[in-house]
């Protein structure tokens, strides 16, 4: 298994392979780099959205891996993404009641500070930022 990378001004990043069960290894590295950062509360929420991105990388994409990042970007914003080679862009759909998938964005937009996506020549990160409370 591959190890977490350290990253820049502080952050995690692991390339891991494009199925669903990588969302467990991605919660686990969102959970480990919050703990590090002290800033558990954003856990529930962090690991949520985490598994939604990977989620809907595994459904939507044919890659075969995918790159998990969590960066402490300021000291008040973190943001997770997760990057792919596919150049199909994520859009949050209007869901029918009682449908029993398609709610992954609809719950990233809710957890998050916001939300978005980076378009690169080889593909994409969907990423989402998570606002640190204040002390």
């Amino acid at each position: 298994m591959a190890r977490p990378t350290a990253v820049g001004p502080p952050g995690y990043t692991e390339t891991l392979p494009c199925e669903p069960e990588t969302a467990r290894r991605a919660r686990s590295l969102v959970s480990v780099a919050l703990n590090t950062w002290g800033i558990t509360e954003l856990a529930e929420a962090g690991t949520l959205i985490v598994s939604e991105l990977v989620g809907n990388a595994v459904r939507h994409t044919s890659c075969r891996l995918v790159r998990v990042s969590v960066r402490r970007v300021t000291d008040d914003l973190v943001r997770i993404g997760v990057t792919d080679k596919s150049h199909a862009l994520p859009r949050m759909d209007l869901v029918a009641d009682g449908a029993e998938t398609g709610r992954g964005l609809v719950l990233v937009d809710a957890l998050s500070h916001r939300w978005g996506y980076d378009e690169m020549r080889w593909g994409k990160t969907v990423w989402a930022e998570l606002a640190v409370p204040a002390c």
